[in-house]
């Protein structure tokens, strides 16, 4: 994977593939659309480290500079995706709603992440589209729950662009950051998965605990 990636780094193909996983992503949640947006940053991350050390400063410079613009344009890339996949997601459920909304009533587990997503996009804390980025095919519950729900586009797409961009940034630096200290191996790629699958795990934490209820008004 590295070395295909990294023979196709610098040219619009990482582009295709990565933003195509994760378009999918959301309709198929077993594609392994973050370990390439991890591995396709590592090889660019490598690639930085490569140039420190090989060539003279200013030449280095110029360098490092493209790859950082490299790595700009990866979070570009899978943030836009990202939204992307969610709107189409989003809209087919709510074109088909009847149909989305049987299947998510078969569960238990959707069908409280639906009414949750709804209440929490009503009052304004859409925070929730954020944490469900990260979580194990919570992208796939709030996009479809949305569309299910018929909730704005103002009130859902603002959320998925920001939780795009926040997955997207986490993950190109966490494959940047990987392949610039420990080059491009198995290890680099591994702690890095690892690092996102730990954030995925904290988002599952954070949208399972129950809300605060608020407290009685004092009897008069």
């Amino acid at each position: 994977m590295w070395e295909n990636l990294g023979s196709l780094s610098g040219t619009p193909w990482v582009y295709v593939i990565v933003s195509l996983s994760i378009v999918l992503d959301v309709f198929v949640p077993i594609l392994p659309s973050g370990v390439l947006v991890i591995a396709a940053a590592t090889a660019a991350g490598t690639g930085t480290a490569a140039d420190a050390v090989g060539r003279v400063e200013a030449t280095s410079a110029v360098h490092n500079g493209a790859h950082l613009a490299e790595m700009l344009s990866l979070v570009v890339c899978a943030a836009t995706a990202s939204v992307l996949g969610d709107m189409v997601a989003y809209r087919l459920a709510w074109r088909g709603g009847e149909r989305f909304d049987r299947t998510i009533g078969r569960s238990r587990r959707l069908t409280a992440a639906q009414e949750r997503l709804g209440t929490a996009l009503t009052r304004g804390g859409g925070g929730i589209v954020v944490l469900a980025r990260f979580a194990p095919a919570g992208r796939s519950v709030v996009s479809l729950g949305a569309g299910v729900a018929h909730r704005t586009v103002r009130e859902f797409l603002p959320w998925s662009a920001l939780a795009g961009l926040a997955w997207a940034a986490y993950s190109v630096s966490l494959g940047y950051f990987g392949g610039h200290w420990l080059g491009t191996s198995w290890v680099s790629t591994a702690l890095s998965v690892l690092a996102l699958v730990a954030a995925g795990s904290a988002a599952v934490f954070l949208m399972r605990r129950p809300e605060r209820q608020p407290a009685p008004a004092p009897a008069h």
